[in-house]
């Protein structure tokens, strides 16, 4: 028997050495989180991880780079860029908080990245041709390897600018493989800021499209925008791989061509977490990091009495601890009947103990002020149950609600209460959001409906302002959940 095996694996041999790896680690939705929490992330965990494999490798960025911390805000997407030059970004696509500064704010992000900023979907206005320093693609020779990498940008930008229009990105993506095709590539690769699956903000993915319609032209997708997880997805033979955010994990993924031809072999991922336990930190990206740190926001303003997480903890509710102190505050301040808070707005938990302007800023990034709009009681039903993408978009003070689902995420049985009386479809209420989403931003597209008349500012203050007034009151602590119930 082993010579039976011994000699299979000797026919075997040729095959395998006529294997060529090719290496590539993908990042998105980094968001600004240069530095590890709770002992795991960030950019010198990272670096220890990019040294202790092969020498050469792309690196590749699925967008959200410009803003989510106090470093990215407060440059203006800038630190963000310079964190990835120092680490040696091969490339990057636009994420939609690439416009958290505006329109204008992208240029300078632009010039200042010495990585490849690819968006074949992505035009002036004015002049209808790609923005300066924009490509649609590349291609890397990587060991003799030719890897075309195509990105898609992301079509809803956080402040959307008339400087800049979006084409449809499978149109744009056939239109970049035909010319990437022409150069004979061995391996495609699409660089893509949105997700195989996106309940988070409630739309229709075009993603796995990618592999129905080019699998066999394209080899992998990465994708991002909605902060999942995918590893060794296959569509039609395409490989889809999403990488989380916050820079707490990273994808290692290997794509194998034949040697002697060329020609694309196989592709397969491995998520690797960034557990500075195991991966350590690279000393000098440790104290470039450090160099780019914001004086002044780690100043204690308050505690928390225990853990306010922004994820549901339990099978039948929709609602979670944080998102709902945040709604609490929000109706207070605002005098509303009912207060609706994006969950997509909450970016991370808030620990228990000290909580410094830093873990604020971590928590809601946006200088969002809050809005008082007036809506009736079947737009109020509507919208709450266009909400579930299955599981609720937003929380609610003021407001409960019951429902059944299907197992294919159909809403039934709805029942909506304001102060314990059933919602009427023509009664009037006033609720308060913040002003993002009552402009119809993201997953608050059903605002635009809502005339400008019955909008109106409740005050100058911020989100993060009430949480900050609130912390130097008296601790946090976490209210009841059971405000979104699943019977």
């Amino acid at each position: 028997m082993k010579k039976t095996w011994l000699f299979l694996a000797l026919l075997l041999l040729p095959v395998l050495l006529l294997a060529k790896t090719t290496t590539i680690y993908h990042t998105s939705d980094v968001h600004g989180f240069f530095y590890p929490k709770d002992g795991q992330g960030g950019f010198a965990a990272l670096a220890a991880v990019l040294k202790s494999g092969p020498e050469s490798y792309l690196l590749l960025d699925s967008g959200d780079f410009a803003n989510g911390t106090v470093e990215t805000r407060n440059s203006k997407g800038l630190k963000g860029v310079q964190m990835m030059n120092r680490l040696s970004y091969d490339a990057a696509t636009i994420g939609n908080h690439e416009f958290d500064f505006k329109g204008e704010g992208l240029a300078p992000l632009l010039t200042n990245a010495q990585f490849a900023v690819l968006a074949a979907n992505f035009f002036e206005t004015a002049t209808g041709k790609y923005p300066p320093s924009v490509l649609p693609y590349k291609v890397f020779d990587e060991n003799g390897v030719k890897v075309a990498v195509i990105g898609l940008a992301n079509r809803e930008p956080t402040n959307p600018s008339k400087l800049y229009t979006y084409g449809k990105p499978l149109d744009a993506l056939e239109k970049a493989l035909k010319e990437v095709e022409a150069k004979e590539p061995n391996v495609v690769v699409v660089l893509v800021h949105d997700s195989l699956q996106d309940e988070k903000h409630g739309t229709q993915s075009y993603v796995e499209d990618i592999g129905r319609k080019f699998g066999g032209r394209v080899h992998v997708v990465l994708g991002g925008h909605a902060h999942n997880i995918f590893q060794n997805e296959y569509r039609n033979g395409t490989l889809f791989v999403e990488s989380g955010c916050y820079l707490k994990n990273v994808s290692r993924v290997s794509v194998e061509t034949d040697d002697k031809t060329g020609k694309f072999v196989s592709a397969k991922s491995e998520l690797i977490p960034l557990v500075l336990a195991k991966t350590g930190e690279d000393e000098e990206v440790k104290a470039y990091a450090d160099s780019l740190r914001e004086p002044g926001v780690d100043e204690v303003l308050g505690n928390a009495t225990a853990l306010l997480s922004r994820l549901p903890q339990a099978e039948d509710r929709q609602d979670a601890a944080l998102n709902n102190w945040i709604a609490d505050l929000v109706r207070a301040y605002s005098g509303a009947q009912i207060a609706v808070h994006n969950n997509g707005g909450t970016r991370v938990d808030m620990q228990k103990g000290p909580v410094t302007k830093r873990d604020l800023i971590d928590i809601h990034p946006f200088d969002n002020t809050i809005t008082l709009v007036t809506v009736d009681g079947k737009f109020l039903k509507k919208f709450i149950k266009k909400s579930f993408a299955p599981n609720s978009l937003y929380s609610y003070s003021g407001l409960t609600i019951t429902y059944k689902q299907t197992k294919k995420g159909k809403i039934k049985g709805l029942e909506i209460f304001v102060d314990g009386k059933p919602v009427e479809n023509r009664k009037k209420y006033t609720l308060a959001t913040n002003s993002y989403i009552a402009g119809g931003g993201s997953e608050g597209w059903m605002f635009k409906r809502v005339p400008a008349k019955d909008k109106k500012l409740a005050g100058t203050k911020t989100i993060r302002d009430l949480m900050e007034e609130a912390l130097r009151k008296g601790p946090a602590v976490p209210p009841d959940t059971g405000r979104i119930i699943r019977r």
